[in-house]
């Protein structure tokens, strides 16, 4: 093997962020290697040093980042005293658990944010329904931990919807989380970059749609944005993640209440669905400047390549038969848009499982919305059956 091998870069988790890292990371002549949670998952098809096991075992940790100089993370779930231990041993984890802790854990996250004066529905820790009852209905109830793309979240209106949330933290020992049900009028999306040495990124806030809990829609730059929202938005971020001390992406998921203010919903320290676009339509992808920042490389520039960029996510549908046009599809797809950009992720299709998206840019926010919605159709096989 040649001596002048950049250090090897550990990631933990084998899910289609992992495999979109691999790309820049053979730019970079980054070498990665991926604990994958089974064989032949999404990243596991694109990267080669590789060994399958579980992130919760702290020996199969310490075998993946033996003669690694950086571990990074397609998820957040790998407990934080784990991470500690290969503080312990000299491994340089990245974002660290100190940090990771906040996207783990909601409850952490809210406190933490509150004392930072970072803006955030109302929300209180909650251990039965007359808890609910005392915070007030209607309220959103949330798994502090575990939950993701809608998992582990309930509307709750009356003491009789509190039932599911109660029964999972019951079995799971999970706390609840009960927030206000913020009257928004939008999602937005606020996702910084930042290095150890402390240099940071920001990308333009997005505007992004939610399809049953999973981001469906991103438009890049958030359509109609007050400057003011806009500015304050990516000055959140950045202070979260200089206050925090996040190492690589942070995506900041926010309300654009219908008052005009901006809360803080969600918090993600890794590459994020809500910067796909960046791949596109930015001058440095969200996954090269993850790579870059947690090794401490000097950051690349976040400005926009278009005046607008439009990502789809491509959806698993109900019927598994339609998995077929992904492929079959690409032909048309791909002669009426050249411009185009497909990204599939090697998974196998489930109902509602994200299975890849699409990206258009250009000056026209209609034309590249109509593109980018066509194409993400037509690839799950909506529009199969139909004539152009």
């Amino acid at each position: 093997m040649p001596d002048d091998l950049a250090p090897t870069l550990a990631v933990i988790g084998g899910g289609q962020l992992a495999r979109m890292m691999a790309q820049p990371a053979i730019a970079l002549g980054l070498p990665l290697r991926l604990l994958a949670e089974a064989e032949g998952v999404s990243a596991a098809q694109v990267i080669v040093d590789q060994m399958v096991g579980d992130y919760t075992d702290l020996d199969v940790l310490k075998t993946l980042t033996r003669g690694c100089a950086v571990v990074t993370f397609d998820h957040e779930h790998v407990p934080t005293a784990h991470l500690h231990a290969l503080e312990s041993e000299g491994i340089a984890v990245r974002p660290g658990p100190d940090a990771l802790v906040h996207a783990q854990d909601k409850a952490v996250m809210r406190e933490r944010l509150a004392s930072l004066g970072v803006p955030c529905p109302r929300n209180a820790v909650v251990s039965d329904v007359a808890g609910v009852e005392e915070f007030g209905f209607p309220a959103v109830l949330k798994t502090t931990r575990g939950g993701y793309d809608g998992k582990g979240v309930w509307v709750v209106r009356s003491a009789e919807d509190c039932a599911e949330a109660f029964e999972t933290a019951a079995r799971t020992g999970v706390r609840i989380l009960a927030e206000e049900l913020v009257d928004f009028r939008r999602e937005l999306s606020a996702l910084v970059a930042r290095s150890p040495s402390g240099q940071a990124a920001a990308y333009p806030i997005v505007a992004s749609t939610q399809k049953d809990g999973i981001c469906h829609e991103v438009i890049a730059p958030a359509p109609n944005l007050a400057p003011e929202l806009s500015a304050q938005a990516q000055q959140i971020a950045l202070t979260v993640a200089g206050e925090l001390g996040v190492t690589g992406i942070l995506a900041v998921e926010l309300f654009e209440t219908t008052d005009g203010r901006i809360l803080v919903n969600e918090l993600a320290m890794r590459p994020h669905n809500t910067g796909h676009w960046t791949q596109d339509g930015a001058v440095t992808s969200q996954f090269e400047n993850h790579l870059r920042a947690v090794m401490d490389l000097p950051l690349g520039s976040p400005s926009p390549r278009a005046k607008w960029t439009v990502m789809v996510n491509i959806l698993g549908g109900e019927d598994e038969a339609a998995a077929a046009p992904l492929y079959q599809g690409l032909p048309h797809a791909m002669a009426r848009d050249p411009h185009l950009r497909v990204h599939f992720y090697g998974k196998q299709w489930r109902p509602g499982r994200k299975v890849g998206h699409v990206n258009t840019f250009g000056d026209d926010l209609e034309d590249c919305l109509e593109r980018a919605r066509h194409a993400a159709d037509w690839l799950r096989g909506d529009l199969g059956n139909e004539s152009e």
